[in-house]
């Protein structure tokens, strides 16, 4: 959804409140997300949190 909304890791990370290092290491499944910082992911992208664990 980062990529899709065309943000940056750094840019995400600014508008969750969270580092541009942590948001990367998430995607590259180094580190897990709190239930609280994945909400605060799912606001940054403007999407509610359910969303965020949807898979296909």
């Amino acid at each position: 959804m980062r990529r899709e909304r065309d943000l940056s890791q750094q840019a995400l990370g600014t508008d969750a409140g969270l580092s541009a290092k942590f948001i990367g290491e998430v995607e590259r499944g180094q580190k897990s997300i709190s239930v609280d910082s994945l909400a605060r992911v799912a606001t940054a992208l403007g999407v509610r949190l359910h969303e965020l664990l949807e898979f296909d």
